[in-house]
């Protein structure tokens, strides 16, 4: 049986600035708090390479350091690198911020449960993932239409028991289809995890994490 909720999180923005007491009791929470939300605030910076498999052959790759507390990002590829603040107006960010949202959504989605405001989500027990077939609950996301770079967007979260997620799918614009990979090699990384490897339905390793380093 589904149930749908709709949730508004107030919170302070890309930090873990409430006291647990007052944490919301709900299912994205929940999932936040499996990766380490709540030790979140003892993290000064993350830094990783981000690569995506674009065909048989061509990698690509991203370098970032988000330094929390300072609000900077730290951005290169093999052509240019460069240090941008996040309290910039946001028609004067750089076109690589878009890049650090895209992959900090794959790198850090848990946690943006807990950042991100204005979002409806909806469960449903006892479904199978889309890859392995696993028995999971399934916890849709679906974001504001007027929020972010790509409003409107969906995401679907197979979880664990541990509310840990196995797989997810996501739908541009709340479209009805969407292209699965999983959430695996979850590795500890100072007091938060971290999953370091999404595969597609064909165990291709699509995109995946490299050099992170937590302090």
């Amino acid at each position: 049986m589904k149930n749908l909720t709709f949730i508004l999180f107030v919170v302070c923005a890309l930090q873990a600035c409430q006291p647990k007491e007052t944490m919301p009791d709900t299912l994205p929470m929940k999932v936040a708090m499996a990766y380490g939300y709540d030790k979140f605030d003892e993290v000064n910076s993350i830094a990783y390479t981000w690569n995506v498999q674009r065909d048989s052959v061509n990698v690509m790759t991203r370098d970032w350091k988000w330094n929390i507390k300072d609000r900077t990002v730290y951005y290169a590829t093999p052509d240019t690198s460069y240090t941008y603040s996040l309290d910039m107006p946001t028609d004067s960010l750089p076109p690589a911020d878009k890049g650090f949202i895209n992959d900090k959504y794959w790198m850090m989605f848990p946690f943006q449960l807990a950042w991100d405001s204005g979002y409806e989500y909806e469960t449903e027990e006892n479904v199978a993932t889309p890859i392995a077939g696993t028995n999971s609950t399934k916890l849709t996301i679906l974001y504001n239409a007027a929020d972010g770079y790509t409003p409107g967007d969906a995401y679907d979260l197979y979880l664990d028991e541990s509310n840990m997620i196995l797989e997810w799918v996501f739908r541009r614009g709340n479209g009805p289809e969407g292209r699965p990979t999983t959430w695996e090699n979850v590795e500890q990384f100072g007091p938060i995890k971290l999953a370091t490897t999404h595969a597609n339905q064909a165990g291709q390793r699509l995109i995946w994490f490299s050099n992170i380093s937590v302090n």
